[in-house]
């Protein structure tokens, strides 16, 4: 109780700007946690989805990999869908590589929307502790100005310390929202580079069965 009681008593002496720091703490709170489930399982999706169709892509069954790909709508089924709907259809390697880069490009953005708003967020509640201890400077500036020279310094250390708690609290919002958001971006990442992997993988093995086939 006696740590509850601490905490309020922090907060509540923080001032007005406690507020909006906190509902920036929820919010990025909120984003953050939604962002981590979402790219979790995305990659849980898209490391099922592959471990099924590659073995179809490795012994040349591309009419198995593509409808497997088109009844699932996960990230990877989307951009080796891209890729297989060309095979068989064009000759060229750089055709298959269009379509699947295509695809890419719409995947990326679903993948990262909303993170950066984690960042933002850190920002921002960082930006608010500063507002709010400058803003009760003044206040503790202005109040003691007409206080009794002898009470000046007690008064105007105890505004101090009260203004800085707003500082203090942006700080304690921005630094896990900031670690929070490097994770993410980190993981969104991961996803990208095994998209990319298995794309490679993919045109390499239709590449190769086209050739074969130019040659026999």
């Amino acid at each position: 109780m006696g740590l509850i009681h601490s905490l309020v008593g922090f907060f509540v002496a923080g001032g007005p700007f406690m507020y909006p720091i906190l509902l920036v703490a929820a919010v990025g709170t909120a984003i953050a946690i939604e962002r981590y489930i979402t790219l979790t399982l995305v990659r849980a999706r898209n490391q099922n989805v592959w471990s099924q169709v590659q073995p179809a892509l490795m012994n040349g069954d591309f009419d198995k990999a593509r409808a497997m790909t088109s009844q699932d709508d996960s990230a990877i089924s989307r951009l080796l869908g891209m890729g297989l709907s060309r095979q068989g259809t064009v000759r060229r390697r750089e055709d298959i590589e269009i379509a699947m880069e295509e695809g890419m490009m719409e995947i990326i953005p679903q993948l990262e929307k909303r993170t950066p708003y984690v960042a933002l967020g850190a920002n921002i509640a960082t930006l608010l502790g500063l507002l709010g201890t400058i803003m009760g400077l003044i206040q503790a500036f202005t109040a003691v100005s007409d206080a009794n020279p002898a009470e000046k310094a007690d008064l105007l250390s105890a505004s101090i310390s009260v203004a800085m708690n707003t500082t203090a609290f942006g700080l304690i919002v921005a630094i896990p929202l900031l670690i929070t958001n490097s994770v993410l971006v980190a993981k969104a990442g991961e996803i990208v580079d095994s998209l990319e992997m298995a794309s490679v993988k993919a045109l390499n093995v239709i590449s190769a069965r086209a050739k074969r086939q130019v040659e026999a």
